[in-house]
């Protein structure tokens, strides 16, 4: 059930999360399937909603760093990224506590910490730890591997009855996945590009950062295959869309690209100019498309540049095919 986010409608939440039970709640990157991060059953609840396969981990969400103390040491790297960038759409990976839940760590020693900034997602979490909780984890609330919702009617078409509670914060103002940063290492390292880029962070850190490598933990949206819809997606280079339509005749096609294409399409759907505005129109649009029933959506691939590197990042995952 669809519900608004209104005082009584968090506090009902809140309580539902502590008595183990699922809650889908807006944030500003996308909405998440929240569960008590303290509960073994709820977390399991979670990855049985989701598909997801047992080793990937989830994020705990939590509404102040003081609450990010409960689960993880913060050196004084991660200090300074807080101070800069909670709330937001930033991801750390740290080491865990000795004492604390390892539920949603995927059997790993770290845990990826995440302050979010919607006002829905901080009310909530706010009352949950009021409450006596400490953190929720809040994957995508999707099936694992799909597009992640950025509307509450995402959710609701995704997972239905499987999810009883859906908070409805409107949608999602950056509309891809948060930054996520290790932290576990002698060196910092970028797993996984969001609206906070590189060059924000390391001007913070005071250094440079490593990339994703063999021996960096694992987290969440780094499989090569991600964000799929059920269509194929494929990315064309910019100036190539109306050759690659007219190489596939006879298929029905999508597009997305900043100009309309010559040929004859199923649908088109103008690109943002902007990498800012890109990011939120992404799943959103990569939905509307694949409701279509086009046999492939054609995406202009976009610009180089940091500012894209997000883009970048999501559309290559959802264009991805084994073989």
């Amino acid at each position: 059930m669809i519900e608004a986010p209104t005082d009584a409608a968090i506090d009902r939440a809140a309580r539902a999360l502590l008595a183990g039970g699922l809650v889908a709640i807006p944030t500003e990157t996308v909405y998440g399937l929240a569960a008590d991060a303290s509960r073994r059953d709820a977390v399991e609840r979670v990855y049985a909603v989701k598909g997801r396969p047992a080793g990937h981990p989830l994020i705990v969400h939590v509404p102040d760093a003081a609450t990010a103390r409960r689960w993880a040491r913060l050196d004084a790297r991660a200090e300074r990224l807080v101070g800069a960038f909670w709330p937001g759409p930033l991801t750390l990976i740290l080491p865990r506590l000795p004492d604390a839940p390892a539920w949603a760590c995927g059997g790993q020693d770290s845990v990826g910490l995440r302050c979010p900034s919607h006002p829905v997602a901080h009310a909530l979490l706010a009352r949950f730890v009021a409450l006596g909780g400490a953190g929720l984890a809040a994957p995508s609330a999707n099936r694992f591997g799909r597009v992640s919702p950025t509307r509450a009617a995402h959710v609701a078409d995704d997972l239905g009855d499987d999810v009883p509670t859906v908070l409805d914060g409107g949608a999602s103002d950056v509309g891809v996945e948060s930054t996520i940063v290790d932290l576990t290492r002698a060196r910092p390292a970028l797993l996984r590009p969001g609206r906070i880029g590189r060059d924000a962070l390391e001007a913070v850190l005071g250094e440079p950062l490593g990339d994703r490598d063999a021996d960096a933990p694992r987290a969440s949206g780094t499989l090569a295959a991600h964000y799929q819809p059920r269509t194929p997606v494929e990315l064309v280079e910019r100036g190539g869309l109306d050759a690659r339509i007219a190489a596939l005749r006879g298929a029905r096609v999508a597009a997305w690209s900043t100009h309309p294409p010559g040929g004859a399409v199923a649908a088109w759907v103008e690109a943002p100019a902007d990498a800012a505005g890109f990011e939120a129109a992404l799943y959103d649009t990569l939905r509307r498309l694949d409701a279509r029933g086009a046999d492939r959506i054609l995406v202009e691939a976009p610009p180089a540049g940091p500012a894209w590197d997000a883009v970048r990042d999501r559309l290559g995952r959802a264009a991805h095919r084994d073989g």
